[in-house]
């Protein structure tokens, strides 16, 4: 399966799905990775692994149709679509040329806490329990159907930065893992509702979905 990949940012999830693919556990290949933002530190990690990338910025374009145009001209022949820290929003334009074919991994058990500093939300709502999710992109932002999502606690004595770090190390297994589960043709969409076949629904151990990563 050949991804198309859209980050803003560090690409932390970029790397993950490197090293899933060239571990053998992600049967996918990185097709184009594109940025918006020319300084991002993803780009750095692009070059260290020779995939092919692009930096399309708003800024150089009129209208958000027009910079849209641009990525989806750039992600023509992907099988996927990956957001992994992509910050901007995208448009209904966007997600009609990618129908279902878009991802993206948010730092919260969505539907709670969507948005922005998803982190900091669930500090201030006092929270004891937060987590990722991996849903399907729709026009509604951060409300596509629910592939997989991870637990993680909330601590005491948490900032926002220590809870990000541990939300972050299960967004680095549950991005792949959700890719290799389409790649494999296990994810069927009825609605609202995913189901992933072959998967383990039981109850304990916590986090049961994960199998590989």
């Amino acid at each position: 399966m050949k991804l198309g990949v859209l980050v803003s940012g560090r690409g932390s999830n970029l790397q993950a799905l490197i090293d899933g693919i060239e571990s053998g556990k992600l049967p996918c290949s990185i097709d184009i990775v594109i940025s918006d933002r020319e300084k991002a530190y993803a780009l750095e990690r692009c070059k260290r692994h020779k995939i092919p990338y692009l930096v399309i910025k708003r800024k150089d374009f009129s209208t958000q149709e027009a910079f849209e145009e641009e990525i989806i001209k750039a992600l023509s022949g992907v099988d996927l679509v990956v957001l992994a820290g992509f910050m901007r929003i995208l448009s209904e334009h966007f997600i009609k040329a990618f129908p279902m074919k878009i991802i993206n991994i948010h730092p919260s058990l969505t539907p709670a806490f969507l948005g922005k500093s998803a982190q900091r939300q669930a500090l201030e709502y006092g929270s004891r329990i937060t987590g990722c999710t991996v849903h399907f992109v729709t026009e509604e932002l951060d409300s596509g159907p629910v592939i997989v999502q991870a637990c993680v606690p909330v601590l005491p004595d948490d900032t926002e930065e220590t809870l990000s770090e541990r939300i972050l190390s299960y967004e680095h297994r549950l991005l792949p893992q959700a890719v290799r589960w389409i790649s494999e043709g296990r994810v069927k969409v009825m609605g609202r509702k995913v189901v992933v076949h072959g998967a383990n629904y039981g109850t304990l151990p916590a986090n049961p979905q994960l199998e590989v990563f």
